[in-house]
């Protein structure tokens, strides 16, 4: 039982418990996939139903890794079983499971708002996006945000972090200079002049346009019309169609 509700591996020559950075790394990608497929899956057709699902999935993904034991959280199964055949990285236990708790309180709240309580509001779009964000930046570029919170609130600082970022300063050469942000910059006006000049050249939404024709109004029911009132913060974020469509107003 000792063994069954441990966090963290010992092993001969590390001061703390340490984790398999890739099998963390994988897990989170793993994750973030389904992660950012239920949330775009609500935003673009307005079906909860998936967001709800993954919910679930990632409370007790979460609740498995910080209270009885990682390598029994199926994420983590998961993704050591992909990395298997890499040489392991091992990283500083303890911050991670400041980081992972900080991702359970998260899916808490989107179980009482999302799951229980059945709630659309700006709330749920802030705690979905911060998920995401932290989930983002440990799958794609290693950072865990989480860790780095961990440091403000203990004295003990963590130690063995993902590429030495704990112990190793910038290493030479690795900077961005100012002709690589000149580059970076040019790139993204060349996006930005495409994008646009694709959205006012569009000869779908073109014909659409041409060819819609206004529908005598019929009878709406004043109950119906008190429900579907945009509400302000909707109007003031520019989510007014989105929340008719995710509220099946029309």
């Amino acid at each position: 039982m000792s063994k069954l509700f441990t966090f963290g591996e010992r092993i001969e020559g590390y001061a703390v418990p340490v984790l398999n950075e890739r099998a963390v790394r994988a897990a989170a990608g793993i994750v973030f996939f389904f992660a950012i497929v239920s949330f775009m899956n609500a935003w673009l057709t307005g079906n909860f139903q998936p967001t709800r699902v993954f919910v679930v999935a990632f409370l007790i993904d979460f609740t498995i890794r910080i209270f009885i034991n990682p390598r029994y959280a199926p994420s983590l199964v998961l993704g050591q079983w992909f990395v298997r055949k890499q040489q392991p990285e091992y990283v500083g236990a303890p911050q991670k499971r400041f980081a992972w708790a900080i991702g359970f309180v998260l899916a808490l709240t989107m179980l009482v708002l999302v799951v229980i309580n059945n709630l659309i509001g700006p709330i749920n779009l802030i705690v979905c996006a911060t998920c995401l964000l932290l989930l983002f930046f440990e799958s794609a570029f290693g950072i865990c945000i989480g860790c780095k919170v961990y440091n403000l609130f203990n004295r003990e600082q963590a130690q063995l972090c993902p590429g030495g970022v704990c112990e190793v300063s910038v290493a030479p050469g690795s900077a961005v200079d100012w002709a690589q942000g000149l580059v970076l910059v040019a790139f993204a006006g060349v996006v930005g002049a495409t994008a646009f000049w694709f959205t006012g050249n569009d000869p779908q939404a073109a014909s659409l346009q041409a060819s819609a024709t206004p529908s005598p109004q019929a009878a709406v029911d004043p109950a119906e019309a008190e429900r579907c009132k945009v509400p302000a913060f909707a109007k003031a974020i520019g989510h007014e169609e989105k929340w008719k469509l995710h509220n099946n107003c029309k």
